[in-house]
């Protein structure tokens, strides 16, 4: 079980550089964890490859709908107390601490291409990168 954040999904589901690793990470642990949030950041980025004629609204509606399928039952909800703890701890935003406060509940790794994740949390992370 691994914990990923969002922009582990749209390397999977995207095309981009890191498209083979996510692809490589899923075939090695296929139980990915998310927090619900992921679901907004995703809408966000579909929402740029639209508006930048990446994509058109049917491959976007197809992607979020596949993506979306693929985490059912696999969303936790984040207590607010936990993410705001660590947001005083560290320099992340707010939407990065629930990825590591869900790493830290489930005991497992998050795999993320953020550096800033990364660097303040060198136990808890895997970069996408190395997979």
């Amino acid at each position: 079980m691994l914990v990923v954040d969002t922009n582990v999904i749209v390397h999977y589901w995207l095309k981009s550089y890191l498209n083979s690793n996510a692809e490589r990470l899923l075939e090695s642990d296929a139980e990915w964890i998310v927090p619900f949030l992921w679901r907004s950041e995703f809408r966000s980025v579909l929402a740029f490859y639209i508006r930048k004629n990446l994509i058109d609204t049917d491959t976007a509606l197809q992607i979020i709908n596949l993506a979306e399928t693929s985490f059912i039952g696999k969303e936790y909800l984040i207590e607010s107390k936990e993410v705001i703890e660590l947001v005083n701890t560290t320099k992340c935003s707010a939407y990065d601490c629930e990825f590591v406060c869900l790493a830290k509940n489930f005991n497992t790794k998050l795999v993320t291409s953020d550096k800033q994740i990364l660097s303040e949390f060198p136990n808890l992370t895997i970069d996408l990168k190395s997979v």
